[in-house]
């Protein structure tokens, strides 16, 4: 539950408060005997944070740092906000002010980070863990209503996939998970498809109907669209997201410590693509987005694809299975393949594809490739933008050398130096379009809280899309 956000236009007393500024002329110090805001003047020439209790209230100062990038004075912000809401919770704060007074335009960056903070999954607790500030009251004649609702709906967005993450298996199996998507579409008001079994083996999507053999639930394949009257794109944006609601490696089956024990997150490109569409709908951007999510678990029973099998995909193409645990890319083969029939402007498809991304870039940005370099581009600078940062890797065509078979077109896992860049050289197998790839495996699951990212999914990727979407054409 989020709280409730309101403009204001002049500072109100007795109540606590976040002040953001540049230097120490700009804050008032109205709450302040004269003794003590002059020792806060003294402490703001060589400290950026510090907080101060004047029981019951608290007051949280944070000072931009001179010479810094707007980008990054912005993830100081959404970092202090983080810190902020761990005051008040501690503390517990039911209402808080926050005044702008800096010109780097901290306050929304700064009420993101408070608002990221206030999410968790007490679902199956009893003791719940679910404070929130009832009110804040904003102070900044930069930031309007309409900014307000928009990061509110944005905020609510990435709570529904980390919600989705988080899930267990024993209650998001593939059916269920496309039923909670077509309750975000339903909230949201953009459609949700779900093509079941029989409809998957009509459209002999090989890749998918493969992945499910080991499981006793069917697989779906969901297609998720936005089309408002007003869009000002010609030809869709397909966004694609992995759905393996969990995976245990299949026959290849992975270790259970520190590798299957989290892989119910393995569908966290889903939920991203369906928070996407949830935040683009709900904000009415004028964009026609379609989202496909081919989902299912992975598992080894009797019947389960093997190591050796040769599957044919959706576009026809044959591909040799040489591992099981290299399952992502082959429902992601089948979408990418699918989203031909919308003769797409631009692709982008998002997965917890690779152990080896996590490698790149351990917890703290995604992996990038594409055949689309301007485009590369803007999602870079977006991803600075919002600080969910991209390191982009090649396509090389030696890649693809790893990928040859002597009984198939393809086999679906090449050799271990450079798999990254190998998997994605497998997807773009299956494309015609401009298109790009976000491998999210380091960032989609946390261990541990890191500020405004919780212990758990993340959702990761969300905001960086959806502002990526925003500023599109």
């Amino acid at each position: 539950m989020l709280p409730n956000i309101k403009k204001i236009t002049h500072r109100r007393e007795n109540i606590s408060a976040a002040l953001l500024f540049d230097n120490f002329e700009s804050p008032s110090f109205s709450s302040f005997a004269e003794k003590e805001a002059g020792y806060l003047k003294e402490k703001m020439a060589s400290e950026n944070e510090w907080t101060v209790f004047k029981q019951p209230l608290v007051f949280f100062f944070h000072k931009a740092k001179e010479g810094k990038a707007a980008w990054l004075q912005a993830e100081s912000a959404r970092q202090a906000g983080s810190k902020f809401y761990d005051v008040l919770k501690t503390e517990k704060i039911t209402s808080l002010q926050i005044i702008g007074s800096s010109k780097n335009e901290l306050t929304l960056p700064f009420l993101e980070g408070l608002l990221l903070s206030a999410y968790s999954f007490s679902k199956y607790k009893k003791e719940k863990d679910n404070y929130a500030p009832a009110e804040i009251f904003v102070l900044d004649d930069r930031v309007d209503e309409k900014k307000i609702t928009e990061l509110e709906t944005l905020t609510s967005a990435v709570f529904c996939a980390r919600n989705l993450v988080n899930e267990p298996l024993s209650y998001l199996t593939a059916s269920r998970f496309s039923e909670e998507m077509e309750k975000m579409g339903h909230e949201a008001g953009f459609s949700v498809e779900i093509f079941n079994r029989k409809k998957i083996e009509s459209l002999r999507m090989g890749g998918l109907l493969a992945v499910n053999k080991g499981s006793i639930d069917p697989p779906t394949f969901n297609v998720l669209e936005w089309k408002p009257e007003n869009a000002r794109n010609k030809k869709p944006l397909v966004l694609v997201g992995k759905g393996v609601v969990y995976d245990t490696g299949g026959l290849s089956l992975k270790p259970t410590a520190k590798s299957m024990d989290y892989m119910k997150s393995d569908m966290a490109g889903g939920a991203v693509v369906a928070a996407v569409l949830y935040a683009v709908a709900k904000n009415k951007l004028p964009l026609h987005i379609i989202g496909l999510v081919p989902a299912t678990d992975n598992r080894p029973d009797g019947n389960a694809y093997v190591p050796g099998d040769v599957i044919t995909m959706f576009d026809g193409t044959t591909v040799e299975i040489k591992n099981t645990d290299a399952e992502g890319r082959l429902l992601l083969a089948d979408a990418l393949s699918y989203a031909k029939k919308y003769n797409p402007e631009l692709v982008l498809d998002i997965a917890t594809l690779t152990g080896s991304a996590e490698i790149i870039t351990g917890t703290q940005a995604f992996v990038g490739m594409g055949n689309s370099n301007e485009n590369l581009l803007r999602l870079k600078k977006t991803g600075e933008d919002v600080y969910e940062r991209m390191v982009e890797v090649p396509l090389w065509e030696e890649f693809a050398k790893p990928l040859q078979s002597t009984v198939a077109d393809l086999n679906n896992l090449g050799v271990r130096e450079a798999q990254t860049s190998i998997a994605g050289k497998f997807l773009e197998h299956f494309t015609d379009y401009p298109w790009l790839h976000l491998d999210i495996a380091g960032v989609a699951f946390l261990q541990e809280k890191d500020f405004y990212r919780p212990a758990g999914g993340t959702g990761f990727g969300i905001r960086l899309l959806y502002h990526f979407l925003k500023k599109f054409n």
